[in-house]
C-alpha cells in the first residue's frame, strides 16, 4: 500500500506491490476487517447524528480489479440509511450535454452521508485519454478542474478519499477467464475488457498521471494491493476508519452538544404545557 498526499509527486505502479505484504495472511485480515467493521460502522453512526461532515468515496482500477467486491465487502459493514453507491459508466446523451463534472456533482454526499463512487470523474483523463475522446488540450486542463472541484468538497466538510486497485495484468487475465467459467460473474463478460488490455501501458502513464496531479492532503489517493481480494478490503476499511477516527471526538462533541439542547427544549416545552394546562384549571 502506498499513499499519495501531494501534488506532483512521482508515481510509478510498477514499483509498488499488488501482493500482501510478508506476514499477512487472510486469516488475520479478515479477523482485523471484522473488528475494523464494527468501529467503521460506529464512525458512521457518529457522523450521521452530527452531521457536520460527509464521506466520498472513490474506487478505481482497470477492468476486474475488485470495485464491485470492495463495494460488498467494505459498503457492507455500513448502515445503508446513510450510503449511496453510484456507477459511473458511459455518459448518456444527458450528461454528454453537460460539462464533465455535473453528472458526477450531482451524487456528491450530502453532510452525514457516504457517497461511495465505481469509477468517477477521472474516467475523463482516464478513458477519454487513452481512446483519444477528446483533444489532450482538453483533458489536460481537466486536472484542474478535478483539484478545484474536490477542494469545493473538501472546503464544505467532505472527507474524500481515493483508491486505485492495483493488481497485475497476470492476475487481470486470471479473474477475466474465470468470469467465463463462473454463472455467477457470466454477466459481466465484455469482450472490451480483453480489448482495453492492449492499451496496458497507456492505462499505467494515465493511472500514474491522474494520482500524481490530483494527490492532496484533503483528497489522497492510496494505491492499494488488490490481486488478494481479503487484503484489498483490509487495506480499504483501515483507511476510511483511519480517516474518520480522527473526527469522532468533535462528532461527539456535537452530539453531546445537540443532546443538551435537545433536553432543553423538552423541559422548555414541558413547563410551557404545564403552565398552560394549570392555567386552564383556574379558568374553570
Amino acid at each position: 500500500m502506498k499513499v499519495f498526499d501531494r501534488q506532483g509527486a512521482k508515481v510509478r505502479l510498477d514499483d509498488i506491490s499488488a501482493e500482501p505484504p510478508k506476514g499477512m495472511t487472510r486469516e488475520k485480515a479478515e479477523a482485523r476487517f471484522a473488528t475494523l467493521g464494527q468501529e467503521l460502522f460506529d464512525l458512521q453512526d457518529a457522523m450521521f447524528g452530527a452531521k457536520v461532515n460527509s464521506v466520498m468515496v472513490v474506487l478505481q482500477g482497470r477492468d476486474s480489479a475488485g470495485k464491485d467486491g470492495a463495494i460488498k465487502h467494505v459498503v457492507g459493514c455500513l448502515n445503508p440509511r446513510g450510503v449511496i453507491v453510484t456507477s459511473f459508466g458511459v455518459p448518456t446523451p444527458e450528461e454528454r450535454e453537460h460539462d464533465f463534472l455535473w453528472r458526477v456533482h450531482r451524487h456528491a454526499p450530502r453532510l452525514g452521508e457516504f457517497s461511495i463512487f465505481n469509477r468517477s470523474h477521472y474516467e475523463d483523463v482516464l478513458v477519454v485519454r487513452v481512446h483519444d475522446l477528446a483533444p489532450k488540450a482538453v483533458w489536460k486542463e481537466r486536472y484542474g478542474h478535478i483539484r478545484d472541484f474536490e477542494e469545493l468538497l473538501a472546503e464544505h466538510g467532505t472527507i474524500i478519499l481515493k483508491y486505485f486497485l492495483h493488481i497485475t495484468k497476470k492476475e487481470q487475465e486470471e479473474r477475466l477467464l474465470e468470469r467465463e467459467e463462473s454463472p455467477e460473474t457470466a454477466w459481466k463478460l465484455n469482450p472490451t475488457d480483453w480489448k482495453e488490455r492492449d492499451h496496458w501501458d497507456e492505462y499505467t502513464q494515465a493511472y500514474e498521471d491522474a494520482i500524481s496531479k490530483t494527490a492532496a492532503k484533503h483528497a489522497p489517493w492510496t494505491v492499494v494491493p488488490a490481486n488478494a481480494k481479503w487484503y484489498r478490503n483490509l487495506v480499504i476499511a483501515e483507511s476510511i476508519v483511519e480517516a474518520l477516527r480522527k473526527r469522532r471526538k468533535d462528532w461527539e462533541s456535537t452530539l453531546e452538544k445537540m443532546g443538551r439542547e435537545g433536553r432543553e427544549e423538552l423541559a422548555a416545552y414541558r413547563a410551557q404545557a404545564a403552565a398552560a394546562k394549570g392555567a386552564k384549571r383556574k379558568g374553570k
